[in-house]
């Protein structure tokens, strides 16, 4: 009887630890492209490492990795609209939850990350 109540609070933990956050607003590529046009005031945050950012990112792109994100918040403003990026869409979605937390509520991230990027990507 022990080990399914085991089960379930390490399967609550695997998803609370390492699955996206289901209120933070997921666009595919083309979407996430339209979001970045036509939102007044937008913000472009690149979550991956630094060494991942210098391998490509999205032109306009602010690097603030997840690992930082406790000593940075005061880079990022509430009243802008937020669009966070990674390499699969797993940190920025976390990186949402995070700020959503926070207080912030213009969130987006764009899902399946980086890799899913049909757009320019600068070096």
């Amino acid at each position: 009887m022990i080990y399914p109540v085991i089960l379930v609070v390490v399967m609550w933990y695997v998803f609370n630890r390492f699955g996206t956050s289901k209120k933070v607003r997921s666009l595919k590529d083309a979407d996430f492209r339209n979001e970045m046009k036509n939102s007044p005031t937008p913000m472009l945050i690149d979550v991956r490492e630094p060494h991942e950012f210098q391998g490509g990112y999205i032109p306009g792109a602010k690097n603030i990795p997840l690992s930082q994100f406790g000593q940075r918040l005061s880079e990022i403003p509430k009243d802008r609209h937020l669009l966070l990026y990674c390499r699969s869409g797993i940190r920025s979605g976390k990186a949402g939850g995070i700020l959503m937390k926070k207080g912030y509520t213009q969130l987006t991230h764009l899902q399946g990350g980086i890799g899913t990027w049909k757009g320019k990507i600068s070096k």
